[in-house]
């Protein structure tokens, strides 16, 4: 910063610029360089699937159903109450979801589907109840 001391207007105080520009043009000189040196990191971009590609097939639900009377029936296969663990453990065998589905009839009783529940809950399947609610709204 500069001072200029007399004259007529009295002390007037200049900035003194020339070490900013030169501080400004360095600055530019290293914005203008810097990103021709930079590279980007390689990306391993997905190949389109080729003929040879077979998709596996869809899994398909696997719901329990609770008859009023105390029958059980998995995917409409009937299937007794000292079966259903083991035919349970053979249908997911092979499965990655883990996970069914129990359908009650109106006039089953609470204990036989938590009986069904226990069961699935022993093989370590998730277990989700079906309502004629959410049928309803398929």
């Amino acid at each position: 910063m500069g001072m200029l001391v007399g004259g007529k207007h009295g002390i007037t105080a200049d900035m003194n610029v020339v070490p900013l520009i030169d501080i400004l043009l360095v600055l530019l000189v290293i914005f203008m360089i810097i990103p021709h040196h930079q590279t980007g990191l390689d990306a391993m971009l997905p190949q389109p699937a080729g003929p040879e590609t077979k998709v596996p097939p869809r899994e398909t639900v696997i719901v329990v159903q609770v008859r009023g009377d105390g029958s059980l029936k998995i995917n409409e296969e009937p299937v007794s109450w000292d079966r259903l663990s083991p035919r349970l453990e053979e249908v997911f065998k092979q499965r990655a979801q883990r996970i069914a589905f129990i359908r009650g009839d109106a006039p089953v009783e609470f204990a036989t589907v938590a009986r069904v529940v226990d069961v699935m809950r022993q093989l370590d399947l998730s277990v989700g109840l079906l309502t004629p609610k959410l049928e309803q709204s398929r």
